[in-house]
């Protein structure tokens, strides 16, 4: 992707999250919806909630973007974040087709999941500073639902930690480089073959930090289950199959725990 453009965008991003309150409050989430800016993933007033300011947002298919929401963007930002989405599905795109080839398996198993019809939903997170970052977390260790997430981090402000061996990592952004998590629909239709990343992001005590996660998904009315291939190769399906819809309602009826989603769909 062309780097100035990513700068446009990074500076889109910035002016978005500088909103006025009274600006922001339009964008808000409706009752029952976990699109608009708010949080996701809250079951009980009880909970302790991400130190984060988020914005999360539908952009494919287009038809499934909310239109109370979407064409209320500030103008660069709408015009930029079509690009973006448009530029990000295509990567993605490319991204299937290498893991499909990697696995020795039929390209079209993987593109009848990953279509036209591809699900992709965007979360833009502005993390504050916090005078006392130990006592809070900017997202809770979790790893992600989808199949893959392509992240952007704005800002180059160190905070998204992996898991690696039992230990947190952290991840050095590098400027104008992605970074690609493989997300549990992927570690469930590979049959495990490849597992997604168990992550969460810290806060920094004296600079605010900015990321923009993209991810893709398979298209509604699909199936998430092993792919027939792979289970005939491993004489066993280690996950459930059930549809996208019912996928999502239950990994939205959750808090955020580690890979305790992916635990549910194991047989």
């Amino acid at each position: 992707m062309d780097s100035s453009f990513l700068d446009k965008f990074k500076t889109a991003i910035q002016d978005f999250f500088n909103l006025s309150m009274e600006e922001k409050k339009k964008l808000w989430q409706q009752p029952g919806d976990i699109e608009g800016f708010g949080q996701a993933f809250v079951v009980s007033e009880e909970q302790k909630l991400d130190w984060a300011d988020v914005f999360f947002l539908t952009m494919q298919p287009v038809r499934l973007r909310k239109p109370h929401l979407f064409p209320k963007l500030p103008l660069p930002l709408r015009d930029t974040l079509n690009t973006y989405s448009a530029e990000l599905k295509s990567i993605a795109k490319v991204l299937f087709a290498k893991i499909a080839s990697a696995l020795k398996i039929k390209p079209e198993e993987m593109e009848k999941l990953f279509d036209d019809e591809l699900g992709q939903r965007i979360r833009m997170n502005y993390y504050p500073p916090c005078p006392q970052p130990d006592e809070v977390i900017g997202l809770s260790p979790h790893s992600d639902s989808t199949g893959l997430t392509i992240l952007l981090q704005i800002n180059e402000v160190e905070g998204l930690q992996i898991k690696k061996d039992g230990k947190w990592v952290s991840v050095k952004p590098l400027p104008n480089a992605f970074v690609v998590n493989v997300g549990d629909i992927i570690e469930i239709i590979t049959n495990g073959t490849y597992r997604s990343i168990e992550h969460r992001g810290v806060v920094n005590s004296e600079k605010e930090r900015l990321s923009v996660a993209t991810f893709h998904n398979t298209g509604m009315g699909k199936e998430i289950g092993p792919m027939r291939s792979l289970v005939e190769r491993h004489k066993a399906a280690f996950f459930k199959s059930v549809t996208t819809e019912e996928y999502f309602n239950g990994l939205f009826s959750r808090e955020l725990d580690g890979k305790a989603y992916l635990d549910v769909m194991r047989i």
